[in-house]
């Protein structure tokens, strides 16, 4: 299989669009989850299209019909009223259900697509006289997910249904802790109503294409964005028209303008591997398999993370790839390097005016990172920010894995390797160290992604943990 010229998709002709955020009116997000606020990043990040989130939560509604107004010729898109060049917003909200099913508990989250304003309300109604909307923006349900889907198309049929980030271990379609082992388990009769599914930020397409079961959905990816700096760090690529039905469409039926997917690094989502975060246990699925699923430092299970799962339920070997895989390219977000190239651990304010002045001296920073060429990199960057960028499109990256509700960590500048599955070490599974991947093995997501349509075979080588805590959060 042959790598093709970084990105997979050309410059012109195409649009990026995140639909999986959250408002101020969820719970741990940030006050500037406005669509003021979304749209002033949107910008900076390139994106075209942005997900409202929340529209569920009756004061954020009211927000967007006050704030927003229809888009001119893009039939369910809306933009600011006083900005009317400026990002499209598109109507969607999370929503929790818990329930019992089969005999055992089941938390599902779903992402939900309105085509209108009049729609958004008559489900808000809907919901309102079942259970609480107004005390978190991903509102929770003790009803099944099947109803759920009914409900939402029973009030407009063209809604649009995602389950969203489905391999999280707590809240998600197969998650380990409580999912399903398949889409029909779930979701029954409702099942022909599905059409996509996000795969989240601790699994990439690649991981999703072992099971033949997923060959006919499209495999989408969100930023599921607390505040509005995350944006982008996953999103979905269109060529289509830009409007609400060409869009919804598309990521049915994929032949018509769904391009593939941006993509986090999966290790770096915080649910990557098996492991225990108060015990710095982080263990690789066979690791874990070894020691019967039992944490070797307080004797409990571990929380089993989502390439565990995957091995679970795949029935096909990693590195395969199948002729409905769409390309996808792996980014690090622009912040993230270069607060690395600066030495630090977080988004300080020194990071944040260097990546401010980077993108309004060099343009947005998917085209940065996408397609700008390395001479140019070289030339307007700092050095160790344009090398940073290179490694990545290498994929030349050293990997701390995430787990059990910890983020992993990427480290690209004076990586030494192309590591893309960098494990803790087996000699001391509690340390969570770097190990890379053996040479036959760097580089190998590259060569599935590029893969695309009609490339098959195996060759692509390639302290507190309730659910009560991590409701707060999705990945």
């Amino acid at each position: 299989m042959t790598r093709q010229k970084w990105p997979p998709w050309p410059r012109k002709g195409l649009f990026f669009a995140d639909f999986h955020i959250h408002s101020k009116y969820s719970r741990a997000t940030s006050k500037e989850m406005t669509p003021a606020g979304l749209a002033e990043v949107a910008v900076k990040k390139g994106l075209s299209v942005v997900g409202t989130g929340d529209f569920t939560h009756p004061g954020y509604l009211r927000d967007l019909k006050e704030q927003l107004e229809p888009a001119p010729d893009q039939p369910g898109l809306y933009v600011l009223r006083d900005q009317p060049n400026g990002p499209r917003f598109v109507l969607t909200a999370e929503v929790s259900n818990i329930y019992t099913q089969g005999g055992r508990s089941r938390r599902i989250h779903t992402v939900l697509f309105a085509p209108d304003m009049e729609t958004a309300e008559g489900i808000q109604a809907r919901l309102k006289a079942i259970g609480n909307i107004s005390s978190d923006g991903r509102p929770i349900f003790g009803f099944s997910a099947k109803d759920l889907v009914r409900l939402v198309t029973e009030e407009n049929p063209e809604c649009f249904i995602v389950p969203a980030h489905v391999w999280t271990p707590w809240f998600s379609l197969f998650g380990a802790k409580s999912g399903f082992d398949s889409i029909e388990e779930c979701f029954e009769e409702q099942t022909e109503q599905i059409h996509a599914l996000e795969t989240g930020l601790s699994s990439d397409p690649q991981m999703n294409w072992r099971l033949s079961a997923l060959d006919a959905y499209t495999l989408i990816s969100n930023s599921d964005a607390h505040s509005p700096w995350k944006l982008a760090r996953e999103a979905n690529v269109f060529s289509c028209k830009m409007d609400y039905r060409h869009m919804m469409e598309a990521m049915a039926h994929p032949k018509k303008g769904f391009l593939g997917t941006i993509e986090f690094f999966p290790e770096e989502g915080k649910y990557h591997f098996d492991g225990h975060r108060a015990c710095g246990v982080c263990l690789t699925p066979k690791e874990a398999m070894a020691r019967d699923n039992i944490c070797p430092v307080c004797g409990r299970p571990l929380t089993m993370g989502v390439a565990h799962r995957v091995e679970e339920l795949a029935d096909r070997p990693e590195g395969f790839v199948p002729e409905t895989a769409l390309p996808c390219v792996h980014l690090i977000p622009l912040e993230e390097i270069i607060a690395e190239a600066f030495g630090v651990k977080s988004i300080t304010a020194r990071v944040r005016r260097e990546y401010l002045r980077v993108v309004e001296m060099a343009g947005p920073e998917l085209e940065i990172l996408l397609w700008m060429p390395e001479e140019e990199l070289k030339r307007l960057l700092p050095p160790d920010v344009a090398q940073g960028i290179v490694n990545m499109r290498k994929e030349r990256i050293d990997v701390t894995p995430g787990h059990d509700g910890v983020y992993g960590k990427i480290r690209v500048i004076g990586a030494e390797g192309g590591s893309t599955s960098a494990a803790p070490s087996s000699n001391n599974p509690g340390a969570g160290g770097r190990s890379k991947a053996s040479s036959a093995g760097a580089g190998m997501r590259q060569k599935g992604l590029f893969a695309g349509r009609g490339q098959t075979g195996e060759s692509a080588s390639k302290g507190e943990r309730g659910p009560r805590q991590l409701n707060l959060f999705d990945e």
